[in-house]
């Protein structure tokens, strides 16, 4: 094969090569004009095509030039930012497709992890959808206790205690991981995670109190318990299933008319 049947793109800084009729699948999208140079969104940079889209969300987008099928793993739940980009592409054919997903009502799947050991408690949270993550990770907040520094006259009074505000952890877009109770930073020094969630702002230390708000919090955003069971009694580690039958998000795009400029013939002079 020529390296002239290739042509290498740059999406948001992910590499992709194909080749360039797979990008000419569909003749009248905006990637099929793209290698002429006339649209100022695509740049040649170092010889590559340089896109400034989501390059993640663009791997699907080059599946779908290539088997004309959308093929989505399992959880997938950026319907809408696909749809986005696929407008952007102008692939009028994976819109239509993706519309058929947006107007099935979808549930949307959540778990509680809860682990109680000794004084801390843990909490794992897993949802199919991010954007509820989202939401999540807004309204939650962890406060750490720590000592101020010492006072260079104050060797008879208490060491002060401020609280250092955190956010929970994210180790990817759909989980959530934080803890309340002791928390020994140091071999000299205790404090106390507390946790809170908006709109309550309490800051909690019991493992208890937060799991009840939080269950609080899920069942006034939609969610409904479906199952619970104990992991480990020993550990007194239980998990907590809920679920939402989400509405589905219509996406209404309002699309400029592009401004035609007419070419009228050159009219000959007159001779006078």
């Amino acid at each position: 094969m020529s390296s002239q049947e290739l042509v290498t793109l740059n999406v948001g800084g992910k590499i992709f090569t194909t080749r360039i009729s797979t990008i000419k699948q569909f003749p009248a999208s905006r990637l099929a004009r793209m290698l002429d140079g006339r649209d100022q969104e695509f740049k040649i940079v170092g010889g590559q095509v340089f896109v400034d889209r989501d390059g993640v969300l663009f791997s699907f987008i080059l599946d779908f030039l290539r088997t004309h099928q959308l093929l989505l793993p399992t959880g997938f739940s950026d319907f809408v930012r696909l749809q986005r980009e696929a407008f952007f592409y102008e692939l009028d054919s994976l819109v239509d497709l993706l519309n058929q997903h947006l107007l099935q009502a979808r549930p949307a799947l959540l778990e509680v992890h809860f682990l109680n050991r000794s004084t801390q408690t843990f909490f794992r949270v897993f949802s199919s959808c991010s954007k509820t993550m989202e939401m999540l990770a807004g309204r939650i907040t962890m406060f750490v206790e720590q000592r101020a520094a010492p006072i260079w006259n104050s060797n008879s009074f208490p060491p002060q205690m401020t609280l250092l505000q955190l956010p929970p952890q994210r180790p990817s877009y759909h989980d959530l991981v934080f803890h309340c109770g002791s928390d020994s930073t140091t071999e000299n020094q205790t404090g106390i995670r507390y946790v809170s969630i908006k709109p309550d702002n309490r800051k909690l230390a019991n493992g208890t109190n937060v799991l009840g708000l939080l269950i609080d919090t899920l069942l006034k955003e939609g969610f409904h318990l479906v199952s619970s069971r104990t992991i480990s009694s020993e550990d007194k580690s239980e998990c907590f299933v809920f679920q939402r039958i989400k509405s589905p998000e219509l996406l209404t795009i309002s699309k400029t008319p592009k401004l035609e400029t007419t070419i009228k013939p050159e009219q000959p002079q007159k001779k006078k």
